[in-house]
């Protein structure tokens, strides 16, 4: 049965409140694609602090609005719904508006950051939380560096 903020991990209880429905959002994702609970909470949890802390107000007033059946119900055509790209790794490649990190095959990047060292931090963060790999572009979209975080 999915989580909602009615029915959730006791661990989560002292979270600020849109950390714990994205950590909620996270989790029931990650369950829907195989995770143990045990393996679940701990990685939602530790990328819901990492995403609040990254994620723009509107972000965050976004998850805020989310009700207990937006976080019950999986969203079909989101990348969270993937479950094959949580075996991808992140790439960190030129965007028009600086670096995006973007986990390979997904549709669209999950963050944008106007400094390349930015995105490859985040990347690494992803990957770790992922055990899989970072790929670092060049400008020129050309492999620069490529770190297993596995």
């Amino acid at each position: 049965m999915p989580w909602d903020t009615q029915d959730y991990p006791s661990s989560l209880k002292n979270l600020d409140t849109a950390v714990k429905k994205k950590a909620i959002d996270i989790a029931n994702s990650m369950i829907d694609e195989g995770y143990d609970e045990g393996q679940a909470i701990p990685i939602a949890t530790e990328q819901a602090k990492k995403w609040y802390d990254n994620a723009s107000e509107h972000e965050r007033n976004q998850v805020m609005q989310m009700s207990d059946e937006d976080l019950r119900k999986r969203d079909e055509n989101s990348q969270d719904s993937r479950p094959e790209l949580l075996e991808k790794g992140e790439h960190v490649i030129p965007h028009e508006n600086g670096w995006a990190v973007k986990t390979q095959d997904a549709k669209q990047a999950s963050n944008v950051y106007q400094r390349k060292n930015e995105a490859v931090k985040r990347a690494q963060e992803i990957a770790e939380n992922k055990q899989t790999t970072v790929i670092i572009h060049k400008k020129d979209g050309s492999i620069q560096e490529g770190i297993n975080k596995s």
